[in-house]
């Protein structure tokens, strides 16, 4: 585990009234690493996430974003580690009725006292980064789907965070959109060294992107499965892992 991590989830407890979705959950993310959350249906994967961006409070526990507390932080303190996040969602959430400079430049309208030509400019920059500057004009509709997911990371980026979270990114996208927002992950990382944080169960997109990955399990409600997917693939002792991971169906009952 990294001695200076960027993320910190300690005892994590989170569920829905009385029922336990995950319970003590516990692990690190280090700065400039791709973190891959991973796990089958209904383990909680975008639940995780969702705490660790405050959007839900747990039950129990913490979630330090570099040091500080986003359970307990309130007001301006809260804002303060907001601004040091970025979040592209499922769908990519762009706003129909704007174009995608206008869409990535609503952050900076939202937290920043930047005159127009400014925001223009920096919200350019950051569709130029992904590949889209020819695009600005055009609204999300005119867009593919994998165009709209890179407008969705551009809007995530436009205030500079230190942390991008990803929910699902390659979900809906055909095999070649998939590999080619993997090799934008990618690039991102290392030329802004940006952390990542990946919720996803696509296994290609998992071996090229990330350098660590926590596997959660409904059954086990929490984490059985922690580090480089490709030695989890092929040294778990759990075969629970090891079948995900090698794609394996389920062995029928006798």
């Amino acid at each position: 585990m990294p001695d200076d991590p960027i993320i910190r989830v300690e005892n994590l407890t989170a569920g829905y009234d009385d029922y336990v979705l995950m319970q003590d959950v516990n692990f690190t993310v280090a700065r400039g690493e791709v973190f891959v959350i991973l796990g089958g249906s209904g383990s909680g994967k975008s639940t995780l996430l969702k705490h660790m961006i405050g959007l839900y409070q747990p039950m129990s526990g913490h979630v330090f974003i570099d040091g500080d507390d986003i359970v307990t932080a309130e007001g301006d303190a809260r804002n303060a580690i907001l601004r040091k996040i970025g979040v592209m969602y499922q769908s990519g959430a762009l706003f129909g009725s704007m174009t995608l400079l206008e869409n990535v430049r609503l952050p900076l309208e939202e937290y920043t006292a930047l005159d127009e030509q400014e925001m223009d400019f920096l919200a350019r920059t950051k569709l130029e980064l992904v590949g889209l500057e020819s695009f600005c004009g055009h609204m999300p509709a005119e867009l593919s789907g994998g165009m709209q997911k890179r407008a969705a990371i551009a809007r995530a980026m436009v205030l500079d965070p230190s942390i991008l979270f990803l929910d699902e990114p390659s979900a809906g996208l055909d095999p070649i959109t998939s590999a080619t927002l993997d090799q934008l992950i990618l690039r991102l990382a290392k030329s802004l060294h940006i952390t990542f944080v990946i919720v996803t169960h696509e296994l290609a997109s998992i071996y090229t992107v990330a350098d660590r990955v926590v596997m959660l399990d409904k059954g086990k409600k929490g984490i059985i499965a922690e580090g480089d997917p490709k030695r989890l693939r092929d040294e778990s002792a759990n075969p629970l892992v090891r079948q995900f991971f090698r794609r394996e169906a389920e062995a029928e009952a006798a």
